[in-house]
């Protein structure tokens, strides 16, 4: 079987890069004799939101006409548009007679569509072709969905059926766990945090849904008591917004932003924190808590969408504006270590059960069923 990932040119997303990477490497090794392709855009057009008005239209013309054209001369017996904004792709793919699969992360910019604000040069057109793009993923053969509660969502919100869907959990890299060595004592000491000071992390975007606003808050709350909290915030940067809340409450010195780590780094960062903090108002998944989970970090996440059923029992769930109890949440599980221990170990058997084997394995045998029904169909 030849099998054709679809996807945008690495090092565009990350999440979408992980996501991607491990499912061609599983999709590898449970099925060898396989063929794998990646099909991605070819010469991308680089650059930021601040680039010029012709940069931001070359873009759309690569993504929406180049990368399509492109795709006319690949061949395949399975199609799979790994990112769900590139569902307008699944037109293209109709003169193929191949079965297509779409994975659906989330759906937020359809139920936030207010997010666009401010993060896309051309806002209007960015939500107008998120939608089309959506609406041509009712076409393809089956949507993946990385949780039961995205899965809810497409049937609420696009009226899908279910029977087209099949929820397929991410994965975790095996490489995420806990290190015994002096790594996490030398990277604090790095950045000069003691022991007995409490390091919150947490990783990501600072899209507004991540809600880091009110980590600060909680941040400001807890200085203020005098509780020896320091915050590490790894991925994107504070926002203008948000650096300004820093300067105006003098929390520079309690704060420190770590770039973007690579995977290697981000393993020690892990290590080194004492706590990781996911207040997220909507999240389609949350891999961060589970790798999180993996290294031996208890995990404080927020109680609405997809985060209580990845984390299950093994984190504290908190209302996500309820500054006063994540600060509350942040304190236990500092100042006790039975509960801190408890934590530590529910996370470890969580995390345990989300590995991009079993992942691929169930991509794998949709791939399976899928030509299986198309053979049937033909031969009747």
């Amino acid at each position: 079987m030849k099998v054709a990932i679809l996807r945008r040119s690495p090092g565009i997303a990350y999440s979408m890069d992980v996501y991607a990477d491990a499912l061609i490497d599983g999709l590898k090794t449970v099925r060898p004799h396989w063929q794998i392709v990646e099909e991605f855009p070819h010469n991308p057009v680089q650059g930021n939101r601040t680039n010029s008005l012709v940069k931001g239209i070359q873009k759309y013309h690569q993504r929406y006409w180049q990368y399509p054209k492109q795709l006319q001369h690949s061949d395949a017996d399975i199609f799979h548009i790994i990112d769900h904004s590139d569902g307008y792709l699944v037109n293209w793919l109709k003169k193929k007679k191949a079965p297509t699969v779409v994975t659906c992360h989330d759906l937020i910019n359809l139920i936030h569509p207010e997010l666009f604000r401010d993060r896309a040069r051309f806002p209007w057109l960015s939500l107008a072709s998120w939608k089309y793009s959506f609406l041509c993923r009712w076409q393809a053969h089956r949507i993946i969905s990385v949780s039961n509660h995205t899965a809810q969502d497409i049937v609420q919100h696009l009226k899908l059926n279910p029977a087209q869907i099949k929820t397929v959990p991410n994965g975790v890299d095996r490489i995420f766990q806990a290190d015994a060595s002096d790594q996490a004592t030398d990277f604090r000491e790095t950045f000069s945090v003691p022991q007995d000071t409490c390091c919150l992390l947490n990783v990501g975007s600072n899209n507004p849904r991540k809600n880091i606003i009110t980590i600060l808050h909680v941040i400001n709350q807890l200085r203020n008591k005098n509780f020896p909290i320091r915050f590490w915030k790894a991925g994107d940067d504070f926002t203008d917004d948000q650096k300004t809340f820093i300067a105006e409450h003098q929390l520079d010195s309690c704060i420190s932003y770590l770039g973007k780590p690579d995977k290697e780094t981000l393993i020690q960062i892990y290590n080194a924190a004492d706590v990781l903090v996911a207040p997220s108002t909507y999240e389609g998944f949350g891999i961060t808590v589970i790798e999180a989970m993996a290294c031996g970090l208890p995990v404080i996440a927020s109680n609405v969408t997809s985060l209580p059923e990845v984390v299950n029992d093994a984190a504290t769930l908190v209302d996500p504006l309820d500054t006063d109890g994540i600060a509350h949440a942040v304190e236990q599980i500092f100042t006790q270590p039975a509960l801190r221990d408890e934590f530590i170990q529910k996370g470890f058997k969580r995390a345990a059960q989300f590995n991009w084997h079993n992942t691929a394995e169930q991509i794998a045998q949709i791939y399976e069923s899928l030509l299986n029904s198309t053979s049937n169909k033909v031969a009747a």
